[in-house]
């Protein structure tokens, strides 16, 4: 069998139980070397098989995976957070399929979580926002026309942005010629959950400054909306005033 496993955002015991067990039992781990904590290797027993995808082709990933089935070894396929977030597993799978090769996949905490927890945040928070956008700025890969940076902003809603601090400048310009002011809160997340993570915080327009100024131009999230500001309305779960199928409101008792 072949288990695609999220290793999640970067600390080793942020991992999932189950994947930790995976990895301890795999024969053969080909993990994502440039983003997954190495410690996680640890786990895996002394005779097992373990590859670097950074240095592979997809075709090279599949055809390891093959043989670890054919010799009936389970493998794992090591993502960095989960798997179902830039993950590229799509035509992982598709090319298992092809060759009908069983696999599963077990889900892993998201570096968009790991950033919301470093930076103290709720994403959605009442009367402020509802919506969270995972995207990322076009750069080398295109992103589709309807999805472009400018055209999201429109939106207003909390904003996560991956692969993109290495193009701040330009990111932020688009963000605020969607409809973001410059004074819009913003954050760029180093690293969640690392042992060297960094938060830097500031308003949108110097977001780019302040990475500057901290040498960050990878690795990091952007955050970016109302929900990291100050203005809010308290939740209605919790409201005395407020009725729901567990709790009756305060005047009803």
């Amino acid at each position: 069998m072949i288990h695609f496993v999220g290793a999640g955002p970067g600390a080793a015991d942020l991992i999932t139980l189950r994947g930790a067990r995976l990895l301890k039992e795999a024969g053969m781990i080909i993990y994502a070397g440039s983003l997954v904590n190495p410690e996680l290797l640890k786990l895996a027993k002394k005779d097992c098989e373990i590859y670097d995808s950074a240095r592979m082709t997809l075709d090279e990933v599949v055809e390891k995976l093959r043989e670890a089935h054919s010799s009936g070894v389970d493998a794992v396929r090591l993502h960095t957070g989960d798997p179902s977030i830039y993950g590229a597993i799509r035509e992982q799978m598709d090319k298992l399929k092809a060759l009908r090769i069983p696999y599963d996949i077990t889900p892993g905490v998201s570096s968009f979580c790991a950033a919301a927890a470093a930076a103290e945040a709720e994403y959605t928070l009442p009367s402020v926002s509802q919506t969270v956008i995972i995207t990322r700025m076009e750069g080398r890969t295109p992103v589709p026309e309807r999805e472009k940076i400018r055209s999201l902003a429109a939106h207003h809603a909390s904003m996560v942005l991956f692969l993109s601090a290495g193009m701040l400048d330009a990111l932020c310009a688009e963000l605020i010629a969607g409809g973001y002011e410059p004074q819009t809160d913003a954050a760029l997340v180093y690293k969640a959950s690392w042992p060297d993570q960094k938060v830097l915080r500031g308003a949108l327009a110097e977001l780019p400054r302040l990475a500057e100024q901290a040498g960050i131009s990878r690795t990091a999230l952007v955050l970016v909306g109302d929900f990291l500001g100050d203005e809010y309305e308290l939740s209605k779960l919790y409201d005395k005033h407020f009725s729901h199928g567990f709790r009756k409101a305060a005047e009803e008792r």
